[in-house]
């Protein structure tokens, strides 16, 4: 499983409370964070040195592109150049935002290069053309929350202001459509009322992580001794396991680094 950074963790966890018996190896790219505002041409190049090394240097036996910039960017690209499944987060989530949807009105928020790429359009366009979707790009959410800024009046302000074109929509279910945005889900909930579902790409991706090692026959068994965890980051370990370490959970109390190539 990779990310750019820290949002991945919402899948982690997800992943770690569903499938307690896998084995889970996270990577965090730091050094290169966030992917959001990044050309997706190099968003790509990424997403294959990060998989070539899980490949190669943990023998994995399923891909999870934890990050919507990167499945975005390099989804199809992984799935050809891999030998092992790929599960992404954008499917998975677009499936559960029509499953809650009564007025097919529905909207996403994500980053800029995630909504720019129109992989949501795309993926709702093919599944319900009939839905009428609202993308909005969210500068600064990211930032917020590796800032620890996840409730409060700064955050409330940030949100308000970003997310009034969806309060105007009238829409009754909104996917956050980066997985750094479950930890603002609070205030995100206040700012469209109570009567807006929210979907979760992390929580759905999970789900559909477990629908395919069952159906591929992969799924480690139950056992007495729960599965392992190992994090690896590009960038400063002891930055990335004490921010990590409060996003994820107590499996995150220490990291391998991995140097990027070039």
């Amino acid at each position: 499983m990779f990310d750019s950074g820290f949002g991945g963790l919402t899948v982690a966890r997800a992943t770690i409370d569903l499938l307690p018996h896998e084995d889970l190896v996270y990577l965090g790219d730091t050094a290169r964070y966030p992917y959001g505002p990044r050309p997706l041409d190099d968003v790509k190049a990424y997403s294959l040195q990060i998989a070539e090394h899980l490949v190669d240097r943990y023998d994995i036996k399923l891909l999870v592109v934890a990050c919507n910039t990167a499945t975005a960017a390099a989804l199809d690209d992984l799935a050809g150049a891999l030998d092992v499944p790929v599960v992404g987060v954008i499917e998975p989530g677009v499936r559960a935002l029509l499953e809650v949807s009564d007025s097919r009105r529905v909207a996403v928020i994500g980053t800029v290069g995630t909504v720019e790429s129109g992989a949501y359009q795309h993926a709702l366009s093919r599944l319900a053309p009939d839905v009428d979707l609202l993308c909005c790009a969210c500068p600064g959410f990211v930032e917020f929350v590796e800032r620890g800024v996840t409730f409060g009046a700064e955050a409330r302000l940030l949100v308000t202001r970003l997310l009034a074109p969806i309060v105007a929509a009238d829409v009754d279910a909104l996917l956050l459509g980066c997985t750094h945005y479950p930890y603002l889900a609070r205030v995100i909930s206040d700012v469209v009322g109570q009567k807006v579902v929210l979907v979760s790409s992390a929580d759905e991706t999970a789900f559909a992580l477990a629908r395919l090692l069952n159906e591929d026959g992969l799924r480690n068994p139950p056992s007495p001794m729960p599965g392992t965890q190992q994090f690896v980051s590009s960038g400063d370990i002891r930055a990335f396991t004490a921010l990590g370490g409060r996003l994820l959970g107590p499996e995150l109390v220490d990291a391998e680094l991995w140097t990027p190539p070039g």
